[in-house]
This record gives structure tokens, sequence and C-alpha cells, in this order.
């Protein structure tokens, strides 16, 4: 199956978009039609893709990625690549982690992993419940870690989920993808409903949930010393993001989420996304903004009583596409996913 994601050519860009098309992309079954127009006899012959070949497939075009890493303070190291970021706080009381890409990836985040020196690992933590921030929470507690996440994402690794998901392939046929619940080994051994804070190796991680914003699920996690705050998916640098509705998310809730960090974060403060570079105050007011305007242009044509379809064919976001047009989802789909998280 040939898969284009429309996506500019670099390894880090292709990354989020299979990335956001796999972990958010439930919003497709409420706005294509039950069905597609097969290939023609001109174009290529292929097969549909059932749900576990496809996920199988998309998991393996993540490891193809190169993993980047990058220091953001003496004992506090970023590794990104195959399945948005990873963050490792490293000392002599253990390792702390991060999220934790997509399964195949496992060999490599070990070797990185293992590259920081001997110390165990301590602790897993998952900013939210999505698989490509989730995958390796059994191997990571094989290896010694207590897995750490607030309590809905708990309850959403042990529910099954169905997310169709768009591929274009010649025909642009929409394919179901199935996950089912989560083995009790990768399913958090630790859960907390509002905050909570662990302090080791010289550095205090400030965990918070915010109320729904990407899913209902997501946390940030403060390295205070150190002067990081990872947000995992409620903020997607330099790119249109994906809310997810099937679990929660809400646009208000995003730029609340937003405003949250803006008020922690001062200007030399290293803000990491789920997807994207990393970022800092600067990055994430733009993303604030863009979130307002896309807010109040699509509810502005939503009051109006366009449909979602009439909504898109508005091209509300037309001038914003030159700087925000270039990631794991277009302007249409955008404004689609605005209109169901409204």
């Amino acid at each position: 199956m040939k898969f284009n994601f429309l996506q500019k050519q670099t390894s880090r860009r292709e990354m989020l978009r299979d990335s956001a098309t796999l972990a958010g992309s439930a919003f497709l079954a409420h706005l294509l039609p039950a069905t597609l127009p097969r290939a023609s006899a001109a174009g290529y012959a292929q097969q549909a893709l059932s749900p576990a070949e496809l996920l199988a497939s998309m998991r393996a075009k993540f490891n193809a990625v190169p993993m980047e890493t990058q220091k953001l303070a003496d004992n506090v190291t970023m590794f990104d690549g195959p399945g948005g970021a990873v963050v490792v706080l490293n000392g002599p009381d253990g390792k702390f982690v991060v999220d934790t890409f997509v399964a195949p990836a496992w060999p490599r985040l070990k070797e990185a992993l293992d590259g920081l020196g001997n110390a165990p690992l301590k602790y897993v933590i998952d900013t939210h419940w999505h698989f490509d921030h989730t995958d390796n929470n059994a191997p990571l507690h094989a290896a010694g870690a207590t897995v750490l996440a607030h309590e809905n994402t708990r309850k959403r690794m042990s529910e099954p989920h169905d997310l169709p998901v768009l591929y274009r392939g010649a025909d642009g046929a929409l394919a179901g993808l199935h996950f089912d619940p989560s083995p009790a080994e990768a399913l958090p051994q630790q859960t907390f409903a509002a905050s909570y804070k662990l302090q080791a190796n010289g550095e205090t991680l400030a965990l918070q949930h915010f109320a729904p914003a990407h899913t209902d699920t997501d946390i940030y996690v403060h390295f205070q010393k150190a002067n990081v705050i990872q947000m995992g998916d409620v903020f997607f640098n330099g790119m249109y993001p994906y809310i997810d509705p099937g679990t929660g998310g809400t646009i208000t809730g995003n730029i609340a989420a937003a405003d949250k960090i803006l008020s922690l974060a001062d200007n030399d403060t290293k803000i990491v996304p789920g997807h994207g570079p990393l970022g800092n105050k600067a990055d994430l007011t733009k993303f604030r903004d863009l979130l307002v305007t896309a807010r109040d242009r699509v509810q502005k044509l939503k009051s109006a009583g366009k449909s979602a379809q009439e909504a898109v064919a508005e091209k509300p976001f037309a001038d914003l596409d030159p700087v925000w047009g270039i990631g794991i989802i277009n302007a249409d789909q955008f404004v689609q996913v605005v209109y169901l998280v409204l």
C-alpha cells in the first residue's frame, strides 16, 4: 500500500504526519461518506488493508524515522523521531521517562536510554492515552519502571477503540483501525486525579492534569529546575493541531491549556510539544493565537447554520495555510476538527 501524507520530505515531518493520522483521526468517521470510489483499472491495483495490517504498516513507517537527541539541561535529554518526543530525567536516583514512542522503536529507545548510563529505570510518565505516546509502556515496566499517568489514561487504555483512518492511496479509501484494550502490563500502575509531584536527581517534576483539551487524559510535566515543560499533544508546534472529539477534546480546553502553560513559562523556558520542533513561549503564543482565530472563524460559520462541509467550502483558513498548513493535517481537515470540538 502506498501512503501519501501530503508532507514535506523531511523525516521529522513524515513522522508527524503518520503520528497524528493514527493517533487522532476518529473525526474522519464523522466527516467522510461511508463509501468512497475505488481506484480505477487505470490506476494501480490495491487491496484494502485490515485494521491490524494498517496499524502494523504505519508503525513500521514510524520506525523508519531516525531518532535525534537534544540536551535540554545537564540531566534532561530529549529524544525525538518515531512517535513524537521522549524526555528523560537522568541521574543517580534513576531514569524518569516521559512518553515512549511506538512499539517497533523499542530497541532504539532502549539503546538510547542505556546510553545515558547505568541508573535504573524508575518511572514512565504518559502525557495522554494515544498509542504513539504509550506503546512502550510494557517493556519499560518490565525493565523496572512504574508507569504513571492520569486516571483517565488508564481508563482509555483499558477500553477498546475503533478509529476510522483515511489512508491516501489511489482511491482515498476509508479503512478501520481497531485497538484492543491494552494488556495489563502496559496500563499505568499508578494514577492521579489532579496533580502529582516527583523529586529526584535534584529536580522537581510537577505533573498537572489539564481540563479536556486534546483529549480528556492530558497532563503536562514541568521540570522546574531545568525550566522545561512537556505538553504532549496539547501543543503542536508550527502546524494545525488535532483535537480528539472521540475522547473528550475541545478547542476551548486547548486554548485554556495553552494559557496555563504561558502563565508558567518565561522567555527561557523550553516547551516540548507532542509534535513539531522544540518550542518556547513565543512559539506557544503563536499556537494559542491560531486556536483562538480558528475557533472564532468556525464558530461564526457554525452559528450561521453552515454544515461542516459548507464551512470547509468557505476556506476560512486560507490566509493561515502558508504558515500552519505544512504539518499533520491540512486546512480542510482542521476546519472540520474545529467544527466538531467547538
